[in-house]
């Protein structure tokens, strides 16, 4: 490409989503005052758009819109028009979002807002065709007839505006009604098991016909309720249904078989056609789902699951400095002298590229067997392709193949004569081939942002696989993520998280001119983090940070009156609503996560008003938690609990010991939704010691490593038995 021919303000912006329309003709500016002031000076309407690097319709909408000369004149000519990286800014975007949704029913990216001069929201959408259709009006047309209603009606406009934000306030209000206590846990996980049984897909597994989302919030709710119910008929099918959707995921085509790691999601009940870009957060959440999976069934299939999604990070989504990248989006040239993207060009395969790839004839199999015929009857392949046209409007994937498991290597092995073994290396090596051709082909786009919050979930996820699966380099990776952290998303001097920094020129790793400051989501997804790295890694530094964070968290967040947290902090004029979320997404709300972390805060630091704080978010949600559970999985988890009391496992004994080894190993190995661990190694100056001194009081029995089971710091009698000490805390 040449030379740019229009270039606007988002060219100084750090974000790749903002970066992507820096040459629109279209005169974008960030979010900021001086959009804010150019509007009310002009006294001209907002136009907002909001959306994210790796979002498909946002790909559309900028090469049918925002790229036209004609549209750009016409946004340029009416209206301020404002630029948002939701990832960037969710707290812009659950404000507009809330909006959309409750004025359209619907919601989604890209998000399109028109506002008053003063940000209040009067009409909007998602995706806009450029023309108008049979079924849809075009974006050109809505924005000349939004510009003649502002010219010929402002003052209509402005008084509903107004009304809509009033409407918006009363509605998104999240507070205790009067003396609310926390609900009564065995009624809300009931109604939550029922809900979501009653959702499950028997065949396939998820929660619903199509499309169909990975959820790990169902799937952790699942193996709580089975935790808490191990012996019952519910308790039987609540890990039936989480280990059945987790094995159909791995099969289907939503898991990436040649590149490792998950797409985001499928668009059939079968997960075989995936929306094809692959996110951060699915894969950290996904690996720490998989592991308790492993510890539940002790099935490797499952460890070999983390393995791969381990892989695929560490390999494509990791940062030199230590952060992990954001995603990878779904779009990419089919070749090098392609001159339009389409939609997993990079993922898909015909049968005579496979068949060119894998000639080799197989030893030992049926007479004229090809690796290529081995390879295509296990994954599914056909000659024409087997992606349903109803499931690819844009002809996209015609004569391609989505790889997905289609039958059990037994019966793949018995097909063509072969051991399972053998099997098992051939369709390895076949892989390795593909990946390698893979590699010839033009990349996706990287979105080099690193997130707070999501490298939280990472991390987490890093550090349960290290404990589950006892490898050491899982937990050591995210130690140097939350290095990465602290060194680059972390103020210092006010204490306080920052919500993003970016990949810059040679690998460095850059921040905005103004860094934003850290969100909710921010804070807890790091906060669980910590916590989670120091049960697989002990170093109580990690501990020391997290409360160090709570704390910041409870003077940025906390609502005094109507109690839980807001999605944002104070004080921000540009935004007209201080939310709380409501519903567990692809992510958990934050409030739901933190109930967990406020109670693990006051088992590792004695502050018991956390775990008063606990149950006031339990009381500010209970009407929704028992009427509709379903929408906060993580927060019945939570529920469940708080009621129970989090066990404190202590181990006394040197870390470095055999003996403390070998419990660690236990309690690693089992899945245990309410305990804590910690291990006491006898220092007195130590950061635990300090925050509890009662450890001073737990000795080792016979020079042994000694457990300790404690609830609320009232102690069982020691245990130096490894067995007794599974035993105990087995479900």
């Amino acid at each position: 490409p040449g030379v740019p021919r229009h270039t606007n303000r988002l060219i100084n912006e750090k974000s790749p989503y903002l970066l992507q329309h820096a040459h629109n003709p279209v005169d974008w500016y960030p979010w900021g005052q001086e959009a804010f002031d150019k509007a009310k000076t002009e006294n001209k309407l907002i136009f907002l758009s909001v959306g994210y690097s790796t979002c498909h319709w946002c790909h559309v909408m900028e090469e049918e819109s925002f790229k036209s000369k004609e549209i750009g004149d016409i946004m340029n000519e009416h209206f301020v028009c404002i630029k948002v990286d939701r990832e960037e800014r969710p707290d812009v975007d659950k404000v507009y979002m809330t909006f959309v949704q409750a004025t359209s029913g619907g919601g989604g990216w890209p998000m399109s807002v028109w506002l008053t001069p003063d940000l209040k929201p009067f009409a909007g959408g998602t995706y806009f065709p450029p023309e108008d259709g049979v079924h849809r009006v075009g974006f050109r047309t809505v924005l000349l007839r939004i510009a003649e209603q502002w010219k010929e009606n402002k003052d209509a406009l402005l008084e509903s505006s107004q009304r809509i934000l009033e409407a918006l306030r009363h509605t998104s209000e999240i507070r205790v009604q009067g003396q609310e206590s926390p609900p009564p846990p065995k009624e809300v996980m009931d109604t939550c098991f029922e809900q979501l049984s009653r959702s499950y897909d028997e065949d396939y597994g998820g929660f619903s016909i199509s499309p169909k989302f990975p959820t790990p919030v169902n799937l952790n709710f699942l193996f709580t309720y089975w935790a808490l119910h191990p012996k019952t008929p519910e308790g039987a099918r609540a890990l039936q249904m989480a280990l059945h959707t987790l094995k159909m995921m791995a099969h289907g085509g939503i898991h990436d078989h040649v590149g490792q790691g998950f797409h985001r999601y499928s668009t059939d009940q079968h997960w075989h056609v995936p929306h094809f870009e692959k996110m951060l957060y699915d894969q950290g959440q996904l690996a720490a789902v998989y592991s308790r999976a492993f510890q539940i069934s002790g099935d490797e299939f499952f460890a070999d699951v983390v393995r791969d999604i381990l892989l695929y990070v560490s390999r494509d989504l990791s940062d030199q400095a230590g952060g992990f990248y954001s995603a990878e989006d779904a779009d990419s040239y089919p070749t090098t002298t392609s001159g339009e993207k389409r939609e997993g060009a990079f993922c898909v395969w015909t049968a005579e590229e496979l068949r060119t790839l894998l000639p080799d004839p197989v030893e030992g199999a049926t007479e004229g067997t090809t690796l290529a015929d081995v390879f295509m009857h296990h994954y599914g392949v056909k000659e024409a392709g087997n992606v349903d046209p109803m499931k690819d409007p844009h002809q996209e994937l015609k004569g391609k193949n989505v790889l997905i498991v289609s039958c059990s290597p037994e019966l793949t092995a018995a097909r063509f004569r072969l051991e399972p073994g053998q099997l098992s290396v051939l369709l390895q090596e076949c892989r390795q081939r593909l990946s390698s051709a893979r590699a010839q082909r033009p990349r996706p786009h990287l979105d080099t942002k690193m997130l707070a919050a999501w490298n939280g979930l990472m991390i987490s996820g890093l550090a349960q696989a290290g404990a589950a699966l006892a490898e050491q380099g899982y937990v050591s990776r995210a130690a140097q993520a939350a290095a990465f952290l602290r060194t680059h998303l972390f103020d210092p001097d006010s204490g306080r998280l920052l919500r993003s920094c970016y990949q810059g020129k040679d690998n460095s790793v850059e921040q905005s001119a103004v860094p934003i400051q850290g969100f909710l989501e921010d804070y807890v997804f790091v906060i669980q983090a910590l916590f989670d790295l120091y049960e697989a890694s002990l170093e109580q530094g990690w501990l020391e940070w997290a409360l160090h964070l709570q704390h910041m968290q409870d003077k940025l967040f906390w609502d005094p009156k109507g109690f839980a947290y807001f999605s944002t902090e104070a004080g921000d004029p540009s935004l007209l609503l201080r939310l709380k979320d409501d519903q567990d997404g692809a992510e958990p709300t934050p409030n739901s996560v933190t109930v967990t972390n406020l109670l693990r805060a006051a088992c590792y630091s004695g502050h018991m008003d956390w775990v008063e704080k606990a149950g006031r978010i339990l009381a500010a949600f209970s009407e929704r938690l028992q009427k509709i559970p379903i929408t906060l999985p993580e927060m019945v988890r939570a529920t469940a609990v708080f009621h129970q009391t989090l066990k404190q496992v202590i181990i006394c004994g040197d870390p470095q010991g055999e003996d403390t080894k070998e419990m660690l190993h236990c309690v690693h190995s089992v899945f245990s939704p309410n305990k804590v661990l910690m291990v006491a190694d006898g220092d007195s100056a130590g950061f635990l010691y300090r925050q509890l001194p009662f450890l001073a009081s737990l000795e080792r029995k016979d020079g042994k490593a000694t457990a300790y089971v404690c609830s609320n710091f009232t102690c069982s009698l020691p245990v130096t038995s490894v067995q007794e000490l599974c035993g105990i805390i087995s479900p």
